[in-house]
C-alpha cells in the first residue's frame, strides 16, 4: 500500500459539487494530526474548514488558494509512514520474525528501539518525492501574510501581491486599506474610497467609482453564494407563483415589551431585538395557520409539524439563510440566544452547510438597511416568507386622535399553489396583531 495518500475534496452535503480553496493551513513539509483542520473552502453556502483524513507529513499542496475544484478531486497529498525507509533495492529484507532475527525486527511494546531500520515517527526533514507529479509546494506557514479570507480576495481581484505588503493591523496583519493603497494606479485617500465602492459591487452592492481596467469595466466572476443565490432565486420565482400582501401596523407596543424585557435580570447581556419579537409572532401564527408551514411536493402537500425559522443574514460573502432549528420548541429566551449566535456565525463565516438546511418559514429583516419594506422571493421548497421593514415614528390614529407611533410595514411572499389568498391574509393579519399587542396575544392564543 502506497505511503502517499491524496485526499480529495469532500462532499459537504447539500448536493454541494465545487468549492474554492480560500487559504491554506498548512504547507509542504509540515507534520499533520488526524482531523487537524488543513484548508478553508468557501462552498457555495459557506466557508468551512476541512479536516485531516490522515496523520502524516505534506508532501504536496495540488490546488492553489483562490482555485475552484470539483468535489472528488485531489487537494493534497499527506505521507502517512514519513520516518519510513524508502525502497530503494529490488531485493526485498528478510522476513522480521517474532524472535527478533537479523532484518526488519517489529517495533511493539517492550521490544525497545529497533536497529537497522529508521523509526516511523514524524520527524521535520521534507518526505521523498512523491510518485505522482505535484506543483511547487507553497510558502511555509508561518511566512504566509495574516490577511483574513475577504482580504485575501480583494488582493486578487485587484492584482494586489501580499507578500509585499507590510500590514497595519493587529499583529502585522493586513487590512482593506493596506490593499486599497496598494492596489496598481491608486494614489491616497481618495483612490482608497473609490476602491472601497468598487470592493461594495463585489459584494453586490452599488458602486458608481470607475472600474479597474482601461475600458472602465470589472468583470466578476459569479460563483459561492452569490452563484448559488442566483440559481435558487431564478428556480423559484419561475417555478412557485408568487403573491405579496403587505400591511402597515403600529407596534410601539412591542417596542415597550422590548424595554421591559432588557431591564429582566435573566435578559441581561442578550440581544434583545424587535426581530425576535417578529420571530415569535410567526412562529405562534403558524401554530394557528399550518398550512402556511408546507411543501410543495407535485402531486401532494408536505405539511410540516416543526418549524425550521430560517434568518436571512447579509454577509461580505452574500446573503445567507441560516435556520434556528425546531424553533417552536423554544421559550423566547431560548429562541433570542440561537437567534443571536446564527447571526454571529453568519457574519464570521463560519456557518455549517448543515444549518441552511431544510429551512420552513425564512424572514428577511429588510428594515436593518433603512428599507420600508420589500417582495421576497420565496427559498426553495417554502411556502412562505416574511419582510420586516424599518421601523419609523409616524402619524397614526390612535384611539380616535391622530398622535406620533412607531409603524413599520411587513410584506409577506407565499406560494399561491399552496397559499391561497385567505390563508395568506389571515396569517399576515395574526402577525400583525401579535406585534400590535404581545401581551394580548399571548393571552388570548394561549
Amino acid at each position: 500500500m502506497s505511503r502517499i495518500k491524496e485526499f480529495s475534496l469532500p462532499d459537504l452535503g447539500e448536493g454541494l459539487t465545487e468549492g474554492e480553496i480560500l487559504r491554506w493551513l498548512v504547507a509542504v513539509g509540515d507534520t499533520v494530526a488526524l482531523n487537524q483542520p488543513i484548508v478553508e473552502v468557501e462552498t457555495a453556502k459557506a466557508a468551512v474548514e476541512i479536516p485531516a483524513k490522515w496523520a502524516g507529513q505534506v508532501s504536496a499542496i495540488l490546488h492553489g488558494e483562490g482555485e475552484t475544484v470539483e468535489v472528488g478531486t485531489p487537494i493534497i497529498a499527506i505521507d502517512t509512514q514519513p520516518g519510513a525507509a524508502a525502497e530503494s533495492t529490488p531485493a526485498a529484507p528478510p522476513p522480521a520474525t517474532s524472535s527478533g532475527a537479523a532484518g526488519r525486527t517489529p517495533v511493539l511494546v517492550g521490544y525497545g528501539p529497533k536497529t537497522g531500520a529508521a523509526q516511523r515517527r514524524p520527524r521535520k526533514e521534507p518526505p521523498a518525492p512523491a510518485p505522482a507529479p505535484a506543483p511547487a509546494p507553497a510558502p511555509a506557514t508561518s511566512d504566509r501574510p495574516l490577511a483574513t479570507p475577504p482580504v485575501r480576495r480583494l488582493a486578487k481581484d485587484l492584482g494586489v501581491d501580499l507578500y509585499a505588503l507590510a500590514g497595519s493591523g493587529p499583529d502585522g496583519s493586513i487590512t482593506r486599506d493596506d490593499v486599497q493603497q496598494a492596489r496598481p494606479g491608486a494614489v491616497g485617500p481618495a483612490a482608497s474610497a473609490a476602491l472601497g465602492q468598487s470592493v461594495s459591487a463585489a459584494q453586490g452592492r452599488p458602486a458608481t467609482a470607475p472600474r479597474v481596467g482601461p475600458d472602465r469595466e470589472r468583470r466578476i466572476p459569479v460563483k459561492g453564494v452569490r452563484k448559488l443565490t442566483a440559481e435558487n432565486m431564478v428556480a423559484s420565482a419561475f417555478t412557485a407563483p408568487h403573491v405579496t400582501e403587505f400591511l402597515t401596523i403600529d407596534i410601539t407596543r412591542t417596542m415597550r415589551a422590548l424595554d421591559r424585557l432588557r431591564e429582566q435580570p435573566e435578559w441581561r447581556g442578550v440581544r434583545v431585538s424587535p426581530l425576535l419579537l417578529a420571530a415569535k409572532a410567526v412562529l405562534l401564527a403558524i401554530t394557528r395557520h399550518p398550512a402556511v408551514n408546507a411543501t410543495w411536493a407535485g402531486n401532494e402537500i408536505i405539511v410540516k409539524e416543526y418549524v425550521n425559522l430560517g434568518i436571512a443574514a447579509a454577509t461580505d460573502r452574500g446573503l445567507i439563510v441560516p435556520n434556528v432549528a425546531d424553533a417552536g420548541r423554544l421559550s423566547l429566551r431560548e429562541l433570542a440566544g440561537e437567534m443571536s449566535a446564527l447571526v454571529q456565525t453568519a457574519r464570521q463565516g463560519r456557518t455549517a452547510p448543515a444549518a441552511m438546511a431544510g429551512g420552513t418559514f425564512t424572514i428577511t429583516n429588510v428594515g436593518v438597511f433603512g428599507v420600508d419594506t420589500g417582495t421576497p422571493i420565496l427559498p426553495p421548497g417554502e411556502a412562505a416568507i416574511l419582510a420586516f421593514g424599518a421601523i419609523r415614528e409616524a402619524p397614526w390614529v390612535h384611539r380616535g386622535k391622530v398622535k406620533v407611533r412607531q409603524v413599520t410595514t411587513l410584506a409577506l411572499s407565499f406560494d399561491h399553489r399552496i397559499i391561497d389568498g385567505e390563508l395568506g391574509s389571515r396569517f399576515l393579519r395574526d402577525v400583525g396583531a401579535f406585534l400590535c399587542d404581545p401581551g394580548a396575544a399571548l393571552l388570548a392564543w394561549g
